[in-house]
């Protein structure tokens, strides 16, 4: 609400009798709701609270300041409105119905903080169900900015990212993203590790989403743990709460990168990988080459919106992570392989090229 409501006149515009024109309006045609309502420029902001952070299965009462949060960075990032929703309910069955209910109210859908591997099926249904925009931040949100840090990271050490060997610590929602959004992008040698191991044909115990990756990665054949992953690797991803050795690191390829993206405790300590890789990159603000999703995810929305997108494509997800490197390519150090979260140039440029990326699909 711009318009301050400091008159009779005013208030009889914003409310009765005034606001009844504008709904007999919609009414009759309701492509009008765009141009009269905040809903077509309005994000959902949705939760179950059953993976928060690092804090877990915290239930969606103590979700919800994460989720004002959010909605707090949208409008700061990319001027958009965003409404906090948690719903008391882990069904993806009723999740996906109550945003199906609830369609006239918003322009999009961030999906929050959801558990794997309910939000891999969650997020299919909803981008089926509804006419608008999806994406489930936890996962496409972090993998575009892990593929923004990469191209960074190659170009400092002088590396072809699609040569790289690149190890993946976790296989649930970033992991699983990340892993798919690198293999798309041609980097095709990729081993994944959940608790229990590397992932690889024929291993038992996998659900559906673990099976699908276990085929179309790790082309080496590797079974094992990390030791056997990390042997002469070039890039560690970590996704996933655990400790790494220092001493499985010093294994690594010389010119290594490491992305300990584990918050609020890395999987290493930066200082403890520098002694070893080339590049390092955590989750956290307090060291340099912070991977923070903020980067990403305003611009998204905003150019999906711009652009009246109603899919969050792959090829608008690779625009927005060449947007996120392209603002620091003429400034790239091995401690400044991403923009800084606050530097406002992003939102701007990662909204264009999602735009253009939807505009042009091909």
């Amino acid at each position: 609400m711009k318009a301050a409501l400091d008159t009779q006149r005013a208030l009889s515009i914003a409310y009765t009798p005034g606001v009844a024109q504008v709904s007999r309006a919609i009414a009759a045609d309701h492509t009008l709701a765009d141009r009269y309502t905040w809903a077509h420029r309005l994000v959902a902001v949705v939760s179950d609270g059953s993976a928060v952070l690092g804090l877990g299965d915290i239930g969606p009462a103590a979700a919800l300041p994460v989720m004002e949060g959010k909605s707090a960075l949208f409008k700061q990032f990319a001027d958009l409105n965003a409404i906090p929703i948690v719903l008391d309910t882990k069904d993806p069955d009723e999740i996906v119905e109550t945003l199906v209910r609830l369609r006239p109210t918003f322009g999009a859908v961030n999906l929050e903080d959801i558990s794997a591997p309910r939000c891999f099926e969650i997020e299919r249904r909803a981008i089926d169900a509804l006419d608008c925009p999806v994406m489930h931040d936890d996962q496409h949100g972090t993998a575009i900015v892990v593929l923004a840090a990469l191209m960074g990271a190659s170009k400092v050490l002088g590396r072809d990212m699609g040569s790289l060997r690149v190890v993946v610590s976790g296989a649930g929602a970033a992991g699983v993203a990340c892993s798919k959004l690198l293999l798309a992008m041609g980097v095709s040698d990729i081993t994944v590790l959940d608790s229990q191991g590397i992932l690889h044909a024929g291993r038992d115990g996998m659900n559906v989403v673990k099976t699908d990756l276990a085929r179309s990665s790790n082309p080496r054949g590797l079974t094992g743990g990390m030791v056997e992953a990390l042997k002469e690797a070039d890039v560690f991803l970590g996704v996933s709460a655990g400790v790494v050795p220092e001493e499985l690191i010093a294994t690594m390829a010389p010119d290594s990168i490491v992305f300990a993206l584990s918050n609020p405790d890395p999987e290493i300590h930066p200082d403890v990988a520098a002694r070893h890789a080339a590049v390092v990159a955590t989750g956290r603000s307090d060291f340099p080459n912070q991977i923070n999703n903020v980067l990403a995810f305003p611009g998204v929305f905003r150019g999906a919106l711009d652009a009246g997108a109603r899919r969050i494509t792959e090829n608008m997800m690779v625009a927005a992570a060449e947007a996120i490197f392209s603002v620091v390519s003429d400034e790239l150090a091995p401690d400044r392989i991403v923009p800084s979260p606050l530097d406002m140039r992003v939102g701007t440029a990662v909204a264009q090229a999602v735009a253009r990326a939807a505009a042009n699909p091909a």
